[in-house]
C-alpha cells in the first residue's frame, strides 16, 4: 500500500530534484549557464512547496512535491515533482502519488492542478490538458534563406498594427490552452507586453523583424535575446494567414535562427502553447527538443 509522508528536511530531496532538472535541461541544449539561470528560477520558487516521501512498507520509493498559490485571482495547485525510483517503478505509486496531489490541492481550495514536466511521464497525466511546451534549438550554423524571401527591420510605421495583432494572437493562445478565460487573458496580454518591450520597437535587446516575398510582407518576428545566457527567446514568428501552408514557416524559423546567431546567442528557445497543433508539428520538424511541457486538468475531479 502506498503511504505518504510530509518531510520537514526536504534537502536531500532538492538536491535529487535540482540533480534530474539538471540532466534534462542539458540533454534539451541548454548551456551550462541558461541550465543554472533556469534552476536558480526553480531554488527561488521551492520554497513554498509540500514535499512528501512516497513510501511502500515503510520504504520510501519516491517523492512529490507540491504547492497551492494564487494564479490571477484563482487558486491553482501545481505538482513540481513526482519522482518513483526506478525499482519501484510501475506498481501503482506513480497513480497512487498523483490523486494524493490531487486531493491534496483540492482540500486546500484548488479549481486546476498544473504540471510541468520535464521528461516522459509515460502517460501518468494523459488525462490532462496540454497547455504549452517550451521548446529549443541549438545553431550550428548559419540557416539560408528560401530564394526569393528578404528580411528588414521593422519600421516604427508598422509597429502599431503588429502590436495589437500580436496581443490579440496572445490572448487567442491562452484561451485556447484553458490556461485563462478571455478577460483576464487580455489584462495578462496588457501587463506582459507593457513589462517585456515597455519602449516599444527601442526596447533595448529586442529584434524586430518583418519577412518579405515576391514584392510584398509575408511575415514578421520578435525575438528577445539574451534570454537565458546564450539564448536567444522568440517571441513570435508568424506567416500571415494568406501566404501560410507556402513553406513559409520554415523560412521564418531560419529567420529567426539568422537573427539569433547575429545577437551572438548559440540557441534558439519558443513557448507552443496547447492546441496549437501547426506550431507544435513545425518545431518538431524543425529539430526543436521539449525544454518543459505544462499541463493542467480541473478540480475537483468531477469538474474537470
Amino acid at each position: 500500500m502506498t503511504e505518504f509522508g510530509i518531510l520537514d528536511d526536504s534537502t536531500e530531496w532538492q538536491a535529487d530534484f535540482e540533480r534530474r532538472l539538471r540532466a534534462s535541461y542539458t540533454a534539451a541544449g541548454l548551456g551550462v549557464d541558461g541550465v543554472e539561470r533556469r534552476l536558480q528560477g526553480v531554488r527561488d520558487d521551492i520554497g513554498d512547496w509540500t514535499v512528501a516521501e512516497i513510501m511502500d512498507a515503510g520504504t520510501r520509493v519516491g517523492y512529490v512535491a507540491v504547492v497551492v498559490a494564487d494564479h490571477n485571482g484563482t487558486l491553482a495547485g501545481r505538482v513540481g515533482d513526482l519522482r518513483v525510483d526506478v525499482p519501484h517503478a510501475g506498481q501503482g505509486h506513480e497513480q497512487a502519488a498523483r490523486d494524493w496531489a490531487e486531493e491534496w490541492c483540492a482540500e486546500r481550495g484548488a479549481r486546476r492542478l498544473d504540471v510541468r514536466l520535464t521528461e516522459p511521464a509515460d502517460g501518468l497525466f494523459g488525462d490532462y490538458r496540454v497547455r504549452g511546451q517550451a521548446r529549443l534549438r541549438r545553431i550550428g550554423s548559419r540557416p539560408e534563406l528560401a530564394d526569393g524571401v528578404t528580411v528588414r527591420p521593422m519600421t516604427p510605421a508598422e509597429y502599431p498594427d503588429w502590436l495589437a495583432y500580436e496581443k490579440a494572437a496572445y490572448v487567442d493562445d491562452i484561451v485556447r490552452s484553458g490556461a485563462l478565460a478571455p478577460e483576464e487573458a487580455r489584462r495578462k496580454s496588457d501587463l506582459d507586453f507593457a513589462k517585456v518591450i515597455p519602449e516599444g520597437l527601442s526596447t533595448p535587446g529586442n529584434t524586430f523583424l518583418v519577412l518579405e516575398a515576391a514584392g510584398g510582407t509575408i511575415g514578421t518576428g520578435w525575438l528577445k535575446h539574451r534570454y537565458l545566457p546564450g539564448v536567444t527567446y522568440g517571441y513570435s514568428l508568424n506567416i500571415e494567414e494568406k501566404h501560410r501552408r507556402k513553406g513559409y514557416g520554415l523560412v521564418a524559423m531560419a529567420a529567426g535562427e539568422q537573427a539569433t546567431l547575429a545577437a551572438g546567442d548559440s540557441a534558439l528557445m519558443f513557448t507552443v502553447w496547447g492546441g496549437n497543433e501547426a506550431a507544435t508539428k513545425l518545431y518538431t520538424r524543425a529539430g526543436y527538443r521539449i525544454v518543459e511541457e505544462n499541463l493542467a486538468i480541473g478540480l475537483p475531479r468531477s469538474a474537470a
